[in-house]
């Protein structure tokens, strides 16, 4: 029995049903630091007086989603947060994405978390996530994008919230091993996505 087996065997041991709910508030992104030595964070220069009284009524505490030094991305950060070892648990955002959306992702599927993104006349990204568009036009774009055939591929084109899409590509031995193919950054074009095993390749030529 390895230690997450032993961790999920005694945590359903000590499991007990009641009429209590929490609300678990997740702030990705506030861990930032002040923009001058000495001064404040985004955290200590907000007023921030409905955090402030959760925190009095709450259970506050501090945890480690990897492992000290490890910066993670939202998908490792959310199997942390939920119990999992991310470094045993290697499940990509994709699939938290899909899965999100109650998406049924079978055996066969690759699954690709997207943004919408505007480019200019020569394709260099001018914003990420397409001003947060609303979702009723991201759903829009979905539909039309969801029409798309891929010989021998099925595809499907989902819609998760305002700029944020999933994409599924259904094909047996394709492989989900690609880059990232956001630059994280505007001013520049997109990443060619760039695949890690040969299985990912046959993924990337229908991409």
């Amino acid at each position: 029995m390895n230690g997450m087996t032993v961790i999920h065997t005694l945590t359903r041991q000590l499991q007990r049903r009641n009429d209590s709910k929490i609300v678990l508030l997740v702030a990705d992104g506030l861990g930032g630091l002040s923009k001058e030595p000495g001064g404040k964070t985004e955290l200590e220069t907000a007023g921030t007086p409905n955090l402030d009284d959760l925190a009095r009524r709450g259970t506050l505490g501090l945890s480690i989603p990897v492992l000290p030094g490890i910066m993670p991305g939202s998908g490792p950060g959310h199997l942390g947060l939920f119990g999992y070892d991310p470094l045993e648990y290697q499940i990509g955002r994709g699939v938290l994405e899909a899965l999100g959306i109650d998406f049924d992702l079978g055996p066969h599927d690759v699954a690709i978390r997207g943004n919408f993104c505007t480019v200019d006349e020569t394709g260099n990204i001018t914003d990420r996530r397409a001003g947060r568009i609303a979702s009723e036009i991201g759903e829009a774009l979905c539909e039309k994008l969801d029409a798309i055939r891929i010989p021998g591929v099925e595809v499907f084109v989902r819609p998760v919230k305002e700029y944020r899409l999933v994409i599924v590509f259904r094909a047996p031995g394709l492989g989900g091993n690609v880059d990232d193919t956001d630059p994280q950054k505007t001013g520049v074009l997109p990443l060619d996505p760039v695949p890690r095993d040969e299985a990912s390749r046959g993924t990337v030529e229908i991409s």
